[in-house]
Formats: structure tokens, C-alpha cells, sequence
């Protein structure tokens, strides 16, 4: 799929969508074929870094204790430390809501053994366990490099959604961000975009666009 397509399905995909009184996010889906994913290998679970970022702000969690949750909490990000942590092992519901609120979480990493017994069976499913990083780490440069991230992952289905940006966005920067999640899929594969059955872009409340292959 070259640029041009890509961009072509962009525009269209915003004239179709109505306004709204509230900042669309643009979604990009692929449906793939002749893969056989009962096969973990075929399965594409990646981050990806978008050239022009998300478009709207990452949720971020970080569990963590002292200097590492003190940093945290300075970037205004949202911080779970121990005693929270081992309440919500017991509070099933407030954990989902939690893991739900959330796109990213990061844990210090003395604490992942306590984080997989307490939000491990909330996460996993969800493929959002925690990335592990020292107590000393400098947070910045993670929480920098998710902002701009989205998460791509097939399980065992063969086709995935995920976010592109959002309509304040220029239609070049959607349509680069669009080339961007391709280029993750031609890789993946040895026969690259021959995998790739369709693709379709929409904005939250428009319809769907096929994007020319």
C-alpha cells in the first residue's frame, strides 16, 4: 500500500465523518489472511512507535515505591505503591477499573513479584503487564517513548484495531502514522503485505473507509 492510498483513504475517511463536539480518534484496521494463528510465531503482538504520537495523551500507571514513585508522581502520572497494591489483590473490581483506565503501566522492579500475584490476573488477559524498570531509573525517556506508542495484537484472531491518531491531526501525519503500523506488519511476515486482506480507517463516530491496496 503506498502513501498516497493511504492518504487518499484518510480524507476520505474524514469527509465522511460528521462533526462532533469532541475530538474523534482515527482508528486503522487490518484483517489478515493465509496465516495460521493457532501458531504462537504467526501472531503479531508488538509496540509500536507512531512517528507522530497517538494523537491523545497515554494513561500511564507506575507502581513503584520512594524515589522511583516520588519522580512519578512529578510527571503527574498516576502511582500505585505497595499497600495499594495489595489492596487491589483483594478488590477485584476496583482492579479492572484500574487496568481498564489505563493504556501503559510501568512497576519498579523489586515489586513485580508482589504486581504478578496481585494484578497479573487482571493484566495478562489484557496484555498489559507492567515493564520492569530499576528503582534508580530515569522515568522520562519511557514515559516519553508511550505516549507516542500503541499496542498491535492479533491473539489468535486474524485481524487487529488499533489507534492511529486523532482529527486534529494533518491527514499526512495519520496517513505516515497508518505506514508506520504496515511496515511492522511487512516485516513480520516473510511475504510481508501479502497477508494483509484489507485495511480500513474511521473515525470514532464515521464509517469505515477501505484504504486501496
Amino acid at each position: 500500500m503506498d502513501r498516497e492510498k493511504i492518504l487518499k483513504g484518510v480524507k476520505e475517511a474524514r469527509s465522511l465523518a460528521k462533526p462532533r463536539n469532541f475530538t474523534q480518534s482515527v482508528d486503522l484496521t487490518v484483517n489478515l489472511k493465509e496465516l495460521d494463528l493457532t501458531r504462537p510465531e504467526n501472531r503479531l503482538k508488538q509496540q509500536i512507535v507512531l512517528p507522530h504520537g497517538r494523537g491523545k495523551e497515554a494513561k500511564i500507571a507506575v507502581i513503584a515505591k520512594g524515589d522511583l514513585a516520588a519522580q512519578a508522581e512529578e510527571m503527574g502520572l498516576t502511582v500505585i505503591r505497595q499497600e495499594e497494591l495489595e489492596e487491589l489483590g483483594k478488590n477485584k473490581k476496583q482492579a479492572k477499573k484500574i487496568a481498564n483506565g489505563h493504556d501503559f503501566f510501568i512497576a519498579q522492579s523489586d515489586m513485580m513479584p508482589i504486581v504478578g500475584k496481585t494484578l497479573g490476573p487482571i493484566l495478562g488477559p489484557r496484555g498489559k503487564m507492567p515493564q520492569p524498570v530499576p528503582p534508580n531509573a530515569n522515568l522520562k525517556p519511557l514515559v516519553e517513548r508511550l505516549k507516542k506508542t500503541v499496542v498491535v495484537n492479533t491473539r489468535d484472531k486474524p485481524s487487529f484495531k488499533t489507534l492511529v491518531g486523532s482529527e486534529n491531526m494533518s491527514d499526512e501525519e495519520i496517513a505516515e502514522n497508518i505506514e508506520a503500523i504496515l511496515n511492522t506488519v511487512s516485516k513480520k511476515y516473510e511475504k510481508g503485505l501479502y497477508h494483509v486482506k484489507n485495511a480500513y480507517v474511521k473515525l470514532t463516530m464515521g464509517p469505515a473507509v477501505p484504504i486501496e491496496k
